[in-house]
């Protein structure tokens, strides 16, 4: 039987119409997460989870508040503050930095993830390593730390920021060798650094 309603009709298409936006919405949405989120590291894809929201903000404010705008007690604070998170193998995708702090816990993804976004929001210039079957970050600092080396890529120095080590300080030894070091990324660019020099040095 034929029915002939107007109001059907329209509704249908409305129907149709909100449908169709919303399939529109969703490649987009997926289209920039794997843009922002995911890289291509010799032929395996990494998957970064970092953030520059109010929460990641609010909470590096707070940690960092009796420094005085001092660099090396700022990035200390943040560091501390991510250590003291037990570390447990995350089996699924790495966690945001408020699922890590929330659920406290998280394993080197994770925890680097909640480390650099911090220091992100806070101006610093960071970037996640990887070595095999590991992830840390490296931060630079203007000021040279007299008794730690330091990193030096492409001639600009930086010092390792080791989120599992229990109270581990800026500046934890490297122990990997050039040829372990997989990848040098800027994960808010979801970008890898090409490295045309490095050096491990005071």
């Amino acid at each position: 039987m034929l029915i002939n309603n107007k109001f059907l009709k329209y509704s249908s298409f409305l129907l149709s119409l909100a449908f169709i936006i919303y399939i529109i919405y969703m490649i987009f949405t997926s289209f920039n997460i794997v843009k922002n989120q995911f890289i291509d590291i010799n032929g395996l894809t990494y998957v970064n989870q970092v953030r520059r929201d109010d929460y990641t903000l609010k909470l590096a404010n707070y940690l960092i508040k009796d420094c005085n705008k001092n660099e090396l007690c700022e990035v200390q604070k943040m560091l501390d503050f991510v250590t003291r998170i037990p570390y447990k193998v995350n089996e699924g995708i790495a966690k945001s930095s408020k699922q890590v702090v929330t659920q406290n816990y998280g394993d080197c993804d994770d925890k680097s993830n909640l480390l650099i976004s911090m220091l992100k929001v806070k101006g610093y210039e960071a970037y996640f390593v990887l070595v095999p079957k590991h992830i840390f970050v490296i931060v630079n600092l203007k000021n040279k730390l007299s008794n730690k080396k330091a990193l030096y890529v492409n001639g600009k120095r930086f010092y390792k920021l080791e989120s599992t080590a229990t109270n581990s300080k800026i500046g934890f030894p490297l122990k990997y060798a050039f040829d372990e070091i997989e990848a040098i990324i800027d994960p808010f660019e979801n970008k890898q650094l090409v490295v045309d020099e490095m050096e491990y040095k005071y």
